[in-house]
């Protein structure tokens, strides 16, 4: 296993492609289990650096009734397996101060999601474990705005910060990604990842949830890492329609594998 070090040396080499994904949600371990198999072995093939990312808890969903995730108790476990059966590192979503130490446990990174990135005491909590953390920035954010989210990080003490560009809140129920956000992002000094399925979504789109256009998601990304981006950040899952969570915009897990291949060679011809 990659101690906390290398995992950060190789996020910010920009050497290698940098690869964070999974289900939006632990909907199971059976689930969490088959994907994680699946990129490793494409990860490996490829020669990407691969992080596995799964949210025990959905605490944002549209509606209250949504499915939110098994906990952080079970979610954890879950991946602690994942780390120790593949040797990966783990990302997760933290959303309270509390969950910050608990989450450090197993994670080898922490996110700060999007919505809670002006959030200081989670911020500097998630700083103080000594985790790498990575901050999305919020969809009501400008790149430049950014800035200051840093500040807050670096006032803390963190040096391995992580930045990822999620799409921009563009009139009801839409986003839209802004390519100049990568370069700007990459001038605080940290490694960039862009949220390629993320930035495709069409938040409260269906109503009481979220929907989603898959179809752009790859198109996003291949501008991204034109754009400077050091890695991507996708959400998969074997069966996108039945996914309890992000359906809409989750990239089918069978299509990975030639999708990345594709993001490759462009991350090599930069």
């Amino acid at each position: 296993m990659l101690n906390d070090s290398q995992i950060w040396k190789s996020l910010g080499s920009g050497k290698r492609l940098t690869l964070i994904a999974g289900p939006c949600v632990i909907e199971n371990e059976k689930l969490c289990l088959k994907i994680a198999e699946s990129l490793k072995k494409t990860s490996a093939k490829l020669g990407i650096n691969y992080i596995f990312k799964a949210s025990y808890d959905k605490a944002n969903r549209s509606s209250g009734s949504s499915f939110r995730g098994p906990g952080m108790d079970e979610g954890l476990k879950v991946l602690a397996k994942i780390r120790s059966e593949f040797d990966l590192p783990v990302l997760t979503d933290v959303h309270t101060e509390e969950q910050t130490r608990a989450a450090a446990e197993v994670a080898d990174v922490l996110q700060i999601p999007a919505f809670l990135c002006r959030q200081t005491d989670l911020i500097e909590a998630a700083i103080r474990t000594g985790k790498i953390v990575n901050i999305k920035k919020g969809q009501f954010l400008a790149p430049n705005d950014m800035a200051q989210v840093v500040k807050k990080a670096e006032q803390s003490g963190g040096k391995k910060i992580v930045l990822t560009e999620r799409g921009t809140t563009f009139g009801y129920n839409n986003l839209v990604a802004d390519m100049r956000s990568i370069p700007i992002l990459s001038r605080f000094g940290y490694p960039v990842i862009f949220d390629a399925t993320h930035s495709v979504q069409l938040p409260g789109g269906a109503g009481d949830r979220s929907s989603g256009q898959r179809e752009f998601a790859p198109v996003l990304a291949r501008c991204a890492i034109v754009a400077g981006a050091d890695g991507l950040f996708i959400e998969t899952h074997p069966e996108p329609e039945k996914a309890l969570s992000d359906g809409p915009n989750m990239i089918p897990l069978a299509e990975m594998p030639k999708l990345l291949a594709g993001f490759l060679k462009l991350f090599a011809a930069r």
